[in-house]
């Protein structure tokens, strides 16, 4: 007669090597056996659209169209919930594509629930690490989350947007709570999580309570009787959590919708700060449209899904102006004005096409930093380094040796040039300007 390894996590069976979260098929039942069915209008229709427009997943459809039918039909605004926890203390637009949809259906009159996980936040999403997340002192939470906030209300329409923070519910829990939630999930079915798999086949220390994410998560659907809730397509255990935890209580499950994760600059990592191919929201305007219009032709469609407002007709009609043979650049000015307009002014948008144009042109930009530096003479690679336009004395010399140094628009060739006292425009490459006083 076998018996049980003494380390309970190892008698998994199939159950470990099993895929991140179970299929559709096998998703919870919803709690009542019948339901009234709704009529889907066109109306319906066109919502069941617009929630679909680039989301990687939802489920189960079928459920969110009877929820969509419901609500049209008695007038009660479904409630969509958004959970961001503040570990870092800025957004970039990558995370807007998830705000992006939950706009597109606070549009359609439904209430959104802005949540930020202040107490999640304590013990650190497991999601796609491969190692314990440090946690975040209480101060660090409470600055990010004010900053969260402020950005998020960029996309946001921040008068019909619901703010709540999940130690509202979490810290009355208690022990005794706690305790009573962990005894709603199996440590086999935690276990079938992709992330926590590969790091127990690959020893690496689960700590305990990262189990507790994804239980507090699904906790915090029950508490704000979510009717659906958003993420990346890294949060599909959490999100099913939800769902499942809903049920145990006794409410109906909230469907879930998951949102591609957005390429950067690069067009090949996932937008991201470490890796240095990010737009941040707080981004200057200038900036931030030269670095849309720096984007791939291929990718460009891409981020019209995900980041513009324009519809699904109106960007396919404009893609098929360029396959036609209309310049490319003329979209992705459109989409670089769009963005920037978003995050700063319609104004601001026009001014940044204006300043590339005039860069483009060989001309200098209005609003270039001005810098007053002594030390004359000074080489012009140190002076390049002094100045902001290069990282090092070396890559400055590289930039003269490549052609790409300017001053006031004469291209420098020596590499051992002294420049004198006097006021002048620096320039390096395309974009780079500095006006600067030497003495």
């Amino acid at each position: 007669m076998s018996r049980k390894p003494e380390n309970p996590l190892l008698y998994l069976g199939a159950s470990a090597v099993m895929s991140e979260m179970r299929t559709p098929e096998n998703l919870p039942k919803p709690v009542a056996a019948a339901k009234p069915a709704y009529p889907v209008t066109e109306r319906v229709q066109e919502a069941m659209a617009i929630s679909l427009r680039g989301c990687e997943e939802l489920l189960p459809q079928a459920d969110w169209l009877q929820k969509l039918a419901r609500s049209e039909a008695t007038g009660t605004p479904l409630r969509i919930k958004l959970g961001l926890d503040p570990t870092a203390p800025d957004i970039h637009i990558g995370h807007t594509v998830v705000l992006n949809k939950m706009r597109q259906l606070q549009d359609l009159g439904h209430q959104v629930i802005f949540l930020i996980g202040d107490f999640t936040s304590m013990i650190g999403d497991p999601s796609g690490r491969n190692a314990t997340r440090p946690p975040l002192t209480a101060e660090q939470i409470k600055a990010n989350a004010e900053t969260y906030y402020r950005q998020a209300s960029l996309v946001l329409d921040p008068a019909k947007t619901e703010i709540r923070y999940n130690s509202e519910w979490s810290d009355p829990l208690g022990a005794r709570g706690m305790i009573e939630l962990a005894a709603k999930y199996t440590v086999a079915r935690m276990m079938e999580r992709d992330d926590f798999t590969k790091r127990f086949a690959a020893q690496t220390p689960i700590s305990v309570h990262e189990f507790l994410y994804p239980l507090m998560q699904g906790y915090d659907s029950v508490a704000l009787k979510s009717d659906i809730e958003l993420g990346g397509t890294d949060q599909k255990f959490n999100l099913l959590m939800g769902r499942h935890l809903q049920q145990e209580y006794g409410q109906e499950p909230q469907c879930i919708l998951t949102m591609p994760l957005l390429e950067g600059l690069d067009g090949v990592e996932k937008m991201s700060k470490s890796k240095n191919n990010y737009i941040a929201l707080t981004e200057a305007p200038n900036s931030m449209f030269a670095k849309v219009l720096s984007i791939s032709d291929t990718l460009m469609w891409k981020w019209f899904n995900l980041l513009s407002f324009k519809s699904m007709d109106e960007i396919a009609a404009l893609k098929r102006e360029v396959e036609a043979g209309r310049n490319p650049k003329d979209a992705k000015v459109m989409l670089a004005k769009e963005i920037t307009a978003r995050f700063h002014s319609a104004q601001a948008a026009d001014a940044a096409e204006a300043d590339f144009q005039n860069r483009a042109a060989g001309g200098i930009p209005e609003d270039i930093p001005e810098l007053a530096l002594a030390g004359a003479p000074m080489g012009i690679g140190g002076l390049l380094k002094a100045a902001g336009l290069v990282a090092s004395n070396g890559e400055g010399l590289r930039m003269v040796e490549q052609g790409g140094v300017k001053i006031d628009g004469v291209v420098i060739s020596d590499k051992g040039l002294k420049v004198e006292a006097g006021t002048f425009v620096l320039q390096v490459g395309k974009r780079k300007f500095a006006r600067v006083s030497l003495s």
